[in-house]
């Protein structure tokens, strides 16, 4: 599983001039997942995104999570994240999960954020084309990658 997070002051995904999520202060994830993705990926990487520091305290340092600070988490479903474009000009999928397999990750992943952030995750729309607007916060945007992944 691999994951783009980035910390925003806002961000919305919209899908054919409908909102389907935003949110205010808090994370953006866009997520990948690879066929060989378990429950433990998913556990692993939730109580990642929800703990990681990466906002900033009274004195300016990141050291504060989502949780800390009440921010809220958008997740939209991205199947490039897993893009190989080592040869050719063509970026290659075979590494990302099919749609059978990846959607019930999604929606389980999902879940775990939701039960640990203690509120309902906004998301975008499965396989949908979507636009994904944010104000990134810092900027601040990590990459994560499952400890199987790495």
């Amino acid at each position: 599983m691999r994951t783009v997070i980035q910390r925003v002051r806002h961000a919305s995904v919209t899908v054919e001039g409908r909102i389907t999520g935003q949110i205010g202060p808090g994370l953006l994830v866009l997520a990948g997942f690879s066929p060989t993705d378990t429950a433990t990926s998913l556990d692993w990487m939730a109580r990642k995104l929800t703990q990681l520091r990466i906002f900033s305290d009274e004195e300016g340092k990141m050291n504060r999570s989502v949780q800390d600070v009440d921010g809220q988490v958008l997740v939209v479903s991205q199947f490039t994240l897993l893009a190989d474009a080592r040869k050719g000009n063509r970026p290659s999928y075979t590494g990302a999960a099919p749609p059978p397999i990846a959607i019930p990750l999604y929606e389980q992943f999902v879940q775990q954020l939701e039960q640990l952030l203690g509120q309902p995750v906004p998301t975008g729309e499965f396989g949908a084309d979507m636009q994904v607007e944010l104000l990134n916060d810092g900027p601040v945007t990590i990459v994560l990658d499952s400890p199987e992944s790495s």
